[in-house]
Parts: structure tokens; C-alpha cells; sequence
């Protein structure tokens, strides 16, 4: 009743106009800390029946935590996974939300108690910043703590770096076992403040590293490497067989909308990634990079009344690494969507040629029909899994591989 009448009063300008006057850390204390232990003790602590292994993360939390699921899952280990993208229990698959970071911690407690109630002993949960600041996973009781990396991301809440780590850190101080990634600069910070056994995992230098740890991963990219690597540190620590980690790793084609290609036939490639930081655009375009290609075009834009100055950061790294840029929208919300691309284009090169096209569809299908050509790579950015379009205060039903199955099949129909 308490979250309803809230929710309601959220909606009006006198209370959104109070509410933006009002420190987060004050809002976390005095409302978002008392509802998640209420949800605690509603619910009876469900996780205390659990070992719950928490991963955060800038990128590769999703990619990671689904990764360690299946390892766990094919090494006979009762398994459940709560992630950005749906919460497996069993044979059934919940959907999680639309834009959703980690569950309220209403219905977090609540899946754990389901989770509890069936029978399982282990449970992977995709921990997020915010989740960590609002107490929302209060109660998770985190035996293993996973890190894949700290970059440039949701300062427009954090504010600033130093808060951004200190909240990521909340998720390693009473963990039995804390598993980081040495190659990312938070590494030195962030293995002072961890809890319990440290175990490292990297490309070189690590407890875990493509040497001491050969694998075969069907993903892309040096990141998903290290993605990898984490869950092969993490499965380890739980005693799972080596050859059941690489052989479930090798299996693993990878999740929805991260670094997934689109084939219906055409003369040239097309993915569609979750990438919406500077690093995730940075890291992806460098994978798509190194493929075989003539043009890397690139279709992303920034989300609205989020992070503005990461913007013209993400305009810097399209055009240092892309041929051909397409911006356009990524949930404008309640701002001029033209506004957040100029803001983008500021940090491109004068002579990098941009197309502005506000329309996510167009956008779509200027890169697909009219830009690219044979051999040619398409990346489409940004909204990766999710089934919503927020323009205004609306959320329109949107699918980016839908839109790119729509223009290529206008493309193949005019050939």
C-alpha cells in the first residue's frame, strides 16, 4: 500500500519538483531502506535457505550471471537466475520488466522465496548499482560476489565515480568469496575493500587467464573472454568440474541482444547489442572491428533524463572506431530527441559524415537498405533485449531485432 501511494504521488509535478530538491542518499534511508526490510521479514528471509552469488558491473553482468547459471545448471547444481532480462526458475522463464535494472526489493524477496520454495540451493542475481544504493537487495545474503568492471556510467545519479565504486562495493563487503577482474582499473581499490577469498581472474597475471584456464567460448570479443573467465573463477569455487565449465562454455551461443547477428540471407552482417556505456560502444565496435568487413556502420543513440555527459563521449567513440554513424533514439522520455543527438555529434570529427534520424525504425532502416553494402557490418546499439521504446511518458511496444528483420526484408525484396 505504502509503494502504491507513493508511486501515485511520484507521478505529480509538485512531488517530482520536492523529490529532485531531496539528497538520494537521504530518499534511500528514509523510504527505500525501510521497504526493503519490511520485504525481508514479509517474505522470511528467503535467502538464508540460499547461496546467492551476486555480479555486478558496468558491462558483461547479464552475459556473465547467464553463464554461470548454465555452468552450474549442466554440473547437476538446482540453480535459479534473476537477471535484467528475465528470471529463470526451473522450466519456467518470468520476465523481469521493461527497462528494468535489479527487482524491487518486494518482488526480489519474492522470486527468492518461490526460488526457496521449489527446492533450489543456488541463486545467480545481476546486482546493479542502483539496486545496491536503494537497498533493494538487502537480505541477498551474497556468498560469492562477481565484478566484471567500473567505467564511466549512471553519474547522473552517482554523481561521480568514487560514489558509482563505493555503491559497487556494497556487494563485496560480507561475501565468503570475492571474484575480480585484475585487468580493470577498480581492481587495486576494489580487492582492499572485498571481503572473504579474493580470487582474480584476467588475461595475464590472474588466478584465471586464457593459460591457466583454456577455453573455447563462441562469443566475441576480448570481454566476453573475461565474461567467461569470471564464470570458470566462479563455478570453480563451487567445486565444478573443469571440463564441465569449458564444455559448457563452448556451448554457450550467447544471450538476447548481446553481440546477436541477424542472418536472413543478406550479403552482409548485422548484430544488435545491449552496448550503452562509452566502454560496452567502445568494446563492441572494436569487436566488430576486427571481423572481415568493408564498412562498420554504427545505429545507437543515449537514453533521455540519463547521464548527459557521457553523451558526446559516445560520440567520440563512434567516430573513432565506426565508418558510418546513424544516430537516433534510445528513450528519449520527456526530451527533443534532435537535442540528445547534437549532444552526441558534439564529440564526433567535423569530417566524420552523421546521419540524424530521430526515428528508431527509419534509423533502422537508412543503415540496413540504403547504407550498407556487401561485406559490410551493421551494429544496431543500445536497446539489446528490451520491449520498450519510453518516448514522452509512454512506453511503446519496440523490438530492435524486429525492426532490423523488417528492413532486411525490404532490402531482400528489392534485390
Amino acid at each position: 500500500m505504502i509503494k502504491k501511494v507513493w508511486h501515485t504521488l511520484r507521478q505529480t509535478k509538485a512531488v517530482g519538483g520536492i523529490r529532485s530538491l531531496i539528497p538520494h542518499q537521504a530518499v534511500n534511508m528514509l523510504y527505500h531502506l525501510p521497504q526493503a526490510v519490511l520485504a525481508v521479514l514479509w517474505y522470511r528471509y528467503p535467502a538464508q535457505k540460499l547461496k546467492v552469488i551476486g555480479v555486478t558491473g558496468t558491462d558483461g553482468k547479464t552475459t556473465t550471471s547467464t553463464l554461470i547459471y548454465n555452468i552450474l545448471n549442466q554440473a547437476g547444481l538446482k540453480t535459479a537466475l534473476i537477471s535484467t532480462v528475465s528470471a529463470k526458475i526451473g522450466d519456467k522463464e518470468l520476465p523481469t520488466g521493461l527497462h528494468v535494472t535489479s527487482p524491487s526489493p518486494w518482488e526480489l524477496q519474492r522470486l527468492l522465496r518461490l526460488i526457496a520454495n521449489k527446492g533450489f540451493k543456488y541463486v545467480v542475481l545481476e546486482s546493479t548499482s542502483h539496486g545496491l544504493a536503494q537497498y533493494r537487495l538487502l537480505g541477498a545474503n551474497f556468498y560469492i560476489g562477481v565484478l566484471t568492471n567500473i567505467t564511466h556510467e549512471h553519474l547522473d545519479y552517482h554523481k561521480n565515480l568514487d560514489n558509482y565504486f563505493r555503491d559497487k562495493a556494497k556487494l563485496f563487503k560480507k561475501t565468503k568469496f570475492s571474484v575480480l577482474n585484475n585487468q580493470d582499473s577498480s581492481f587495486t581499490k576494489m580487492k582492499k575493500l572485498a571481503s572473504g577469498v579474493v580470487v582474480t581472474y584476467g588475461l595475464e597475471e590472474a588466478d584465471y587467464t586464457p593459460k591457466t584456464f583454456p577455453l573455447k567460448p563462441q562469443l566475441l570479443g576480448k570481454f566476453n573472454l573475461l565474461n567467461c573467465l569470471a564464470a570458470s573463477a566462479t563455478a570453480r569455487i563451487l567445486q565444478v568440474d573443469p571440463e564441465v565449465i569449458k564444455k559448457s562454455i563452448a556451448g554457450f551461443s550467447g544471450v538476447v541482444g548481446r553481440m546477436e547477428e541477424i542472418s536472413m540471407g543478406q550479403d552482409f552482417r548485422v548484430f544488435v547489442d545491449f552496448a550503452h556505456t562509452i566502454n560496452g560502444l567502445e568494446q563492441a565496435l572494436l569487436t566488430l572491428k576486427k571481423l572481415p568487413h568493408k564498412n562498420l556502420i554504427a545505429v545507437f543513440g543515449c537514453a533521455g533524463l540519463r547521464d548527459f555527459s557521457k553523451r558526446p563521449l559516445m560520440g567520440k567513440v563512434a567516430c573513432q572506431y565506426a565508418d558510418k554513424i546513424v544516430l537516433t533514439a534510445e528513450d528519449p522520455r520527456t526530451e527533443n530527441t534532435l537535442k540528445i543527438i547534437e549532444q552526441i555529434s558534439s564529440g564526433c570529427s567535423p569530417k566524420k559524415k552523421l546521419y540524424h534520424e530521430p526515428d528508431r525504425q527509419k534509423a533502422i532502416d537508412l543503415a540496413i537498405i540504403k547504407l550498407a553494402g556487401k561485406n559490410d557490418i551493421v551494429g544496431i546499439f543500445g536497446k539489446g533485449h528490451e520491449q520498450s521504446l519510453c518516448i514522452g511518458h509512454v512506453e511503446y511496444p519496440w523490438s530492435d531485432q524486429k525492426a532490423v528483420k523488417k528492413a532486411l526484408k525490404q532490402k531482400l525484396k528489392k534485390k
